[in-house]
C-alpha cells in the first residue's frame, strides 16, 4: 500500500513540473520599442533654383543638303559630231570663257569657207551695182540715158544690196555653228561633273558637263508649315563642318509656300565662299543646323533640373512637408543651360536643382545652399 502511494506521489509531481516549464514558455513577448525618428542628417541634401523668365534665343535644328546655289548643266548645241578634245576634268576651277572640250569642226570649217567666198562675191557685185548707178546718174542729168534705165540700174544696185545682206547673214551662221563646235564656260566656277569622253559622239541638248557657278554653296533645309513661319530671311544658321570646324551661314530666302504632299517648306542660307575651293565642304553633304529665329522672353529652369521619367521631362518641386513631388512639365528650346518651360510651371516656382538626380516622388529632403558651380549657372538674367 505504502509503495502504490509513493508511485502515484512521484507521477503527481513530474505533471506539475511539466506544467510550470510549459506556462514558462509562453511567456508574453515585451513590446518592441519604438522607432527612433528619422535625422535630419540622413534626409537627401538638395539645393533650390526659381522657374523665372528670361531673355532665350529661339532655335530650330534641323538637318539639310548642301547644295550648289547655281549649277549649270552644259552641253553642245548640234548633234552628230565627234568630241576630239577633253580640255576639263571634275573638281577644276574654271573662268569664264575658258575652253571646255572641242568637237570635230572640220565640215563647220568648210562652210565657214563657202560662206565667206559667197560674201566676198555679193560685196563686189553690190560695189559694181553701186558704181553702175552712180555713173547713170550722171549720163541721166545730161539725158543720155533714159529715166526707165536709171530706174533698171537703181534696182540693180538695191539687188545687189539685198544680195550682199544675205551672204553676210549667211556667213554670219556658218560662223556661229562653227562657234558651237568649241564649249567654253559660261562663268567662273568649279566643274562639278563630267558626263562625256573623247571620241564620243553627241548630240544637241545632251548634258556633257556640270558646272557650279562662282564656286558658291548653299545649305538647304526642309521644315514643316509649323516652323518654317519661325524662320526670316537674315537668320543666322550654325553648322557643324564634317572635320568638326565651326560653320556660319545666313538665310538668303524662304519658301513661300509648302509642298501640298509633304506639306513642309525650304530655307535657303548662303555659306561663306571659298567652301568648295578649299574642300571644307562638298555638295551632298548633309549637315545639322541651328537657325536662330530671335530672342525671346520665356519661363526657364536650368537644364541640371530637368530630368526624364518614363520618357517624360519632369522636375521636382517641394511641398508643405518638405517632401520633393514629381511634376511633368513641358519644355521647348534648350539654350546656355536652360530649358523653356512651356507648361507644368509657374513663375517663382522654386524647383531641386542640385540632388534632383537621387529623388523619387515623395522623399523628405533637406534643403541646403546652392553650391558655386550652380549658382554661377543661375546668374545670367538675375
Amino acid at each position: 500500500m505504502s509503495r502504490r502511494f509513493s508511485s502515484h506521489s512521484t507521477f503527481i509531481w513530474l505533471l506539475a513540473a511539466t506544467l510550470l516549464w510549459v506556462l514558462a514558455g509562453c511567456k508574453p513577448t515585451e513590446k518592441p520599442q519604438a522607432t527612433a525618428p528619422t535625422s535630419q542628417a540622413s534626409l537627401q541634401a538638395v539645393s533650390l533654383a526659381q522657374a523665372s523668365e528670361r531673355e532665350l534665343t529661339r532655335a530650330l535644328v534641323v538637318s539639310g543638303p548642301v547644295s550648289a546655289v547655281e549649277e549649270m548643266q552644259l552641253g553642245v548645241e548640234l548633234s552628230g559630231l565627234r568630241v576630239t578634245a577633253l580640255h576639263v576634268d571634275a573638281g577644276q576651277a574654271v573662268k569664264r570663257g575658258q575652253l571646255l572640250l572641242t568637237l570635230d569642226h572640220r565640215m563647220l570649217d568648210a562652210e565657214l569657207a563657202q560662206a565667206d567666198a559667197a560674201l566676198r562675191e555679193a560685196e563686189a557685185a553690190a560695189a559694181l551695182a553701186r558704181s553702175n548707178f552712180s555713173r547713170g546718174e550722171n549720163l541721166a542729168s545730161s539725158q543720155y540715158i533714159s529715166a526707165m534705165q536709171l530706174d533698171e540700174l537703181r534696182a540693180a544696185r538695191t539687188q545687189g544690196e539685198a544680195r550682199l545682206g544675205t551672204a553676210r547673214a549667211a556667213r554670219n551662221t556658218a560662223a556661229l555653228r562653227r562657234s558651237f563646235a568649241e564649249l567654253r564656260a559660261p562663268a567662273d566656277g568649279i566643274i562639278s561633273k563630267r558626263l562625256v569622253q573623247p571620241g564620243q559622239v553627241v548630240m544637241a541638248g545632251a548634258e556633257l558637263l556640270r558646272l557650279i557657278k562662282n564656286g558658291r554653296l548653299e545649305w538647304r533645309a526642309e521644315l514643316p508649315a509649323s516652323q518654317l513661319g519661325q524662320v526670316n530671311v537674315g537668320d543666322v544658321i550654325h553648322l557643324s563642318a564634317p572635320d568638326g570646324s565651326a560653320l556660319q551661314g545666313r538665310v538668303r530666302a524662304v519658301s513661300p509656300g509648302v509642298d501640298a504632299a509633304t506639306r513642309t517648306g525650304t530655307v535657303y542660307a548662303d555659306l561663306p565662299a571659298g567652301l568648295l575651293q578649299s574642300r571644307t565642304l562638298q555638295a551632298g553633304t548633309y549637315l545639322e543646323g541651328r537657325i536662330d529665329s530671335g530672342i525671346q522672353k520665356v519661363l526657364a529652369v536650368p537644364a541640371d533640373a530637368v530630368l526624364l521619367r518614363d520618357g517624360f521631362p519632369v522636375v521636382f518641386v517641394l511641398d508643405d512637408k518638405a517632401q520633393a513631388r514629381l511634376q511633368r512639365i513641358e519644355t521647348g528650346e534648350r539654350v546656355d543651360g536652360f530649358v523653356e518651360v512651356k507648361s507644368g510651371l509657374a513663375a517663382g516656382t522654386q524647383v531641386v536643382l542640385e540632388g534632383a538626380g537621387f529623388l523619387t516622388d515623395g522623399d523628405k529632403v533637406r534643403v541646403l545652399p546652392a553650391s558655386a558651380d550652380a549658382r554661377s549657372k543661375q546668374k545670367p538674367d538675375q
